[in-house]
């Protein structure tokens, strides 16, 4: 690793939870998505070849009323039942379904119906756009993003992922006992998404690196942890054992404020019996 390469190096676009873990979701590929995609706009273009096929052979009174209900079925058929299949199913449509794919939001939760139908509108546009072939615009859009994602899921705050690919979550880090007392009383700030990410990958990995680098990199996230710190570690401590011991009280933190959530949601909201 040179000496350019930053704690930034250690960071990806990923789902991180507050120990900076990033949860690295199962992003469906380009193929896959292509694949899926395919098999649903086969099912939707023969629903609305079939309903419009029924609606010309209906004789209407003028050709303004024929064409509003031409105008109708295709919005039907191409926007309102693809974002209603994709709303009632939790993001799996028939060819997802297939390939064993799922639609989620950017922070890995289940889509509503907003990003549902912000999705419809804008694939409608992405395979049916007049003046490029249908698909190469999803196809191009989905090979620049590191998520496969297209215009739709763009504008809707989306990706897709692969549920036959099990979530991969390396374990938590121990606190290091001398270290307990102060990490409990210190002020810890949120740390950026990046570096919480690097500090947690550095912690498991630093024992991959040459002994040089290790202690280099070890540093360098040691220093900028620090300005979110206060006050700071006793100064004879190893510099990893202190980014340890900040994870794993972050760790701490987040599990007691969900447990407070829990309960305070308990008192309001009834249990579900079901459950």
């Amino acid at each position: 690793m040179s000496d350019a390469v930053g704690y930034r190096a250690y960071a990806s676009e990923d789902v991180v939870t507050g120990e900076g873990v990033a949860v690295e979701l199962p992003v469906a590929s380009l193929l896959h998505r292509l694949g899926g995609a395919l098999i649903d706009w086969i099912v939707y273009l023969a629903v609305f070849i079939g309903a419009l096929i029924s609606v010309l052979m209906v004789d209407f009174s003028s050709d303004a009323v024929a064409t509003t209900v031409v105008i109708l079925v295709i919005v039907t058929c191409l926007v309102i039942i693809p974002a209603t299949v994709e709303f009632l199913t939790g993001g799996r449509s028939l060819g997802k379904l297939a390939l064993g794919l799922r639609v989620v939001r950017d922070d890995g939760g289940r889509i509503t119906a907003r990003h549902c139908l912000a999705r419809a509108l804008v694939g409608f546009i992405e395979v049916l756009f007049p003046l490029m072939p249908g698909g190469v615009i999803p196809i191009v859009v989905g090979l620049i993003n590191v998520r496969s994602k297209r215009l739709g899921d763009m504008a809707a705050g989306t990706f897709a992922i692969n549920e036959r690919v099990k979530l991969r979550m390396l374990p938590p880090v121990p606190m290091p006992p001398p270290l307990g007392e102060w990490a409990m009383h210190a002020d810890i700030a949120t740390f950026p998404s990046t570096l919480a990410i690097a500090v947690r990958q550095f912690l498991g990995r630093a024992h991959q690196l040459a002994p040089a680098v290790r202690d280099r990199v070890g540093r360098d996230l040691y220093a900028a942890a620090l300005t979110h710190v206060s006050p700071p570690p006793p100064p004879w401590v190893h510099h990893e054992h202190v980014l340890a011991a900040i994870l794993a009280d972050r760790r701490r933190r987040d599990a007691l404020r969900l447990g407070r959530e829990d309960a305070r949601r308990a008192r309001f909201v009834p249990r579900d019996p079901l459950t």
